[in-house]
């Protein structure tokens, strides 16, 4: 079901198993891993391995979308829509290599990715954001979601609770 996305200055594609080395080396860098909630320190390709092929079934049966993102022909990021159920709004989330920070890269993203799940009839999609991580929350703003509430949740990263913004988007 998922399929290439292109935007002016980035492809996006389904992540793939030979993907697994560039993401576990990206994702290992605490930049990233302290800012998404369910990406562990200290990942291995192992456990990327393991998460890359939960995607197919997740892809047949609608309730996952991740999308490598691809710029200059180099993986750079990834962006995802999942959810539980059909019946739920898909969750948008995402990380992005902080040599491409500051560039739009990920709001450009993450646009192409809700635009095609729009195209196929979504409606409603829910994130949020990590406290002290203020950018990721721009993104979203500039995606015209809105907050809708705090709580704490528990990073895998950090191994501990932290601040984190709830947003949604229905259109």
């Amino acid at each position: 079901m998922s399929t290439e996305i292109t935007t002016d200055r980035l492809a996006l594609r389904p992540v793939a198993a030979s993907d697994a080395g560039r993401i576990t080396d990206l994702v290992n860098d605490p930049r990233i891993y302290r800012m998404v909630s369910r990406i562990s320190a200290n990942q291995t390709v192992a456990q990327t391995l393991a998460w890359i092929s939960s995607h197919e079934a997740g892809r047949v049966d609608d309730t996952k979308h991740p999308y490598a993102i691809v710029a200059d022909g180099e993986l750079v990021g990834v962006t995802s829509a999942h959810r539980d159920g059909t019946w739920l709004p898909f969750e948008i989330g995402y990380w992005l290599s902080p040599e491409r920070w500051g560039k739009g890269l990920m709001t450009e993203a993450t646009e192409a990715l809700m635009g095609w799940l729009k195209q196929r009839g979504e409606r409603s999609f829910i994130s949020g954001y990590l406290d002290d991580n203020p950018a990721s929350g721009r993104v979203l703003e500039k995606l015209d979601f809105m907050k809708a509430g705090r709580m704490n949740i528990f990073c895998l990263g950090r191994g501990e609770m932290v601040g984190h913004v709830n947003m949604a988007r229905i259109d």
